[in-house]
């Protein structure tokens, strides 16, 4: 098994949940993060200069089976794109074992 974790720009938060469920990834976790990019400058609206390096962002970890896991990371990649600087980080590592409480169920019934 393996973990896709993925840090994404919120606002494309919905199109990677879309995309997700579309290929039948219908759990994973989220939840809302702050980060310090590489970029170095930031931008100006309205006179006002804005750091782009540390902006709000949504953090997503699913555990998929090996097999599955290169399709979830090319879902995610599409969804999540823009071609901007700050269109995120994808991570993907090694799962030994997954168990669900309620059945007791482990390996690749644990997360289905």
């Amino acid at each position: 098994m393996k973990q896709v974790e993925a840090i994404i720009r919120k606002s494309k938060f919905d199109e990677v949940k879309k995309a997700l469920h579309r290929i039948e990834v219908n759990f994973f976790s989220y939840w809302d993060v702050t980060g310090v990019g590489n970029e170095k400058q930031g931008h100006v609206y309205r006179g006002i200069s804005y750091s782009t390096s540390d902006i709000q962002r949504r953090f997503i970890s699913v555990v998929v089976s090996d097999d599955f896991a290169q399709k979830t990371v090319d879902t995610i990649l599409e969804a999540a794109y823009t071609g901007n600087v700050g269109d995120g980080k994808i991570f993907v590592s090694e799962v030994l074992e997954a168990y669900r409480i309620r059945t007791k169920e482990s390996g690749h019934a644990g997360i289905n």
